[in-house]
């Protein structure tokens, strides 16, 4: 892709800590900014590839890793005191101001995968933000995931989560090959929220009312053959968003001229031009 290669530098959310940001600009003024904010335990490199694409579409992109996560992780993953909700106002927050400022009076569009999707109403200055589209955003209610991952998940909130998390003093998914490592404020919120049927609107305080605040429309990309997402578990999240204009597109690989998508697969480089160009371009116009 002709882009130039992104520009990596910490940004400072209010508490001082630094977040690993990347920065793709494009060679004409930008027509927008982006901000790709990132699935549960996927690090910021994940999405270069996409990144770069959107830069050589004329939009200024930002990436990054959430604290504790990926090259935000300064020193022991034991040392991290920081849970989702820290993730949303503090690190999210800063990104949101960061992102604006690299195309001044341009739109500004969150690109929310998974986790990215369901954090929106937990940033403060989400006000900010002129469109959001999720990427295989949905609830994480154990019971509303996919038949073949809820003996995975049972595993992982009865058995793996609470037993090791005190041991490590975070969660070693790396070598479980589950999620990846994670702070223990953040699994330990995570496991509250996928064990309650109403997510996270059934555990924080107020939740309700902060979805309800989101009012920037929404595309919504699901994708039949998700592993982790049912149709039940897209739907559920995103009911609450309830003044939010919203579009929801369910995707069948065969839509689309491909044999898989998954919950990972939108973001890979040979999917650009069924996904990107030809699903993702017209829910950023």
């Amino acid at each position: 892709m002709d882009t130039p290669p992104p520009i990596e530098r910490d940004v400072a959310p209010a508490d001082g800590h630094a977040i690993a940001a990347r920065f793709w600009l494009p060679k004409c003024p930008p027509r927008a900014a982006v901000l790709v904010a990132p699935a549960m335990g996927t690090p910021q490199s994940y999405y270069a590839d996409f990144a770069a694409w959107l830069a050589a579409q004329g939009f200024a992109v930002a990436t990054f890793d959430y604290r504790g996560t990926g090259r935000s992780l300064r020193g022991r993953p034991g040392a991290v005191r920081a849970d989702i909700l820290d993730w949303a106002r503090l690190d999210c927050a800063a990104m949101v101001d960061a992102t604006a400022a690299l195309a001044p009076g341009a739109p500004l569009h969150w690109i929310g995968h998974s986790l990215g999707g369901q954090i929106v109403p937990f940033v403060p200055n989400h006000d900010r933000v002129d469109r959001i589209v999720t990427i295989a955003a949905g609830s994480g209610y154990w019971r509303d995931n996919v038949p073949a991952l809820r003996r995975k998940v049972w595993l992982l909130w009865w058995v793996a989560a609470p037993l090791l998390t005190p041991v490590f003093g975070y969660f070693p998914g790396r070598r479980l090959r589950m999620v990846g490592d994670l702070p223990a404020g953040v699994i330990r919120q995570w496991r509250r929220w996928c064990l309650s049927p109403d997510y996270v609107v059934g555990v924080e305080g107020a939740a309700s009312e902060r979805f309800a605040a989101v009012r920037a429309p929404i595309v919504s990309l699901s994708f039949v053959d998700d592993e982790m997402m049912s149709a039940r578990s897209i739907a559920s999240l995103h009911r609450w968003y309830v003044n939010a204009p919203r579009r929801d597109e369910r995707i069948a690989p065969s839509d689309v001229g491909l044999r898989r998508i998954g919950h990972f697969g939108f973001f890979r480089a040979a999917h650009a031009r069924a996904l990107w160009h030809d699903r993702l371009l017209p829910a950023l116009a």
